[in-house]
């Protein structure tokens, strides 16, 4: 049994999915591990991982549309505004969502389907560094 761990380091330019995907299939391969599991795990409470659909842009655009209308920038609605309108409706959005995901790895490679790419969903208006961390277990 064999394990990895690396820290992605995702630029974001603001509020919106960032598909990650090729950068965790590159992690996996180079870690010649033939079946394990792969655990991702964002380090933050203002962005969040979704394994969504990558082939139509409009379903990212109905996501975002979406979370806007359940977590809305409201300034009369929320008490926590420490760093700015955005703040709290970023934490109600991530915890909407999901911090780590767990995907199976077989023949060398994150078992998704046809359809699916793993994504870095920023809640937040500006630009930032997130840090998604990347554990393989295996052989």
């Amino acid at each position: 049994m064999r394990q990895a761990l690396h820290h992605l380091r995702v630029r974001v330019p603001g509020r919106g999915l960032i598909d990650i995907s090729d950068e965790v299939h590159a992690f996996v391969r180079e870690q010649r591990i033939d079946t394990g599991l792969l655990t991702l795990f964002c380090r933050h409470t203002s962005a969040s991982l979704l394994i969504q659909e990558n082939a139509d842009p409009s379903v990212r655009r109905d996501l975002e549309r979406y979370f806007a209308t359940l977590a809305p920038e409201d300034p009369q609605r929320y008490e926590h505004d420490t760093e700015g309108p955005d703040d709290m409706p970023a934490h109600l959005r991530t915890a909407l969502t999901q911090v780590q995901l767990s995907i199976p790895v077989e023949h060398g490679a994150p078992t998704l389907g046809t359809w699916q790419g793993i994504y870095l969903f920023e809640h937040r208006q500006h630009a930032h560094t997130r840090d998604v961390v990347l554990h393989l277990i295996g052989e």
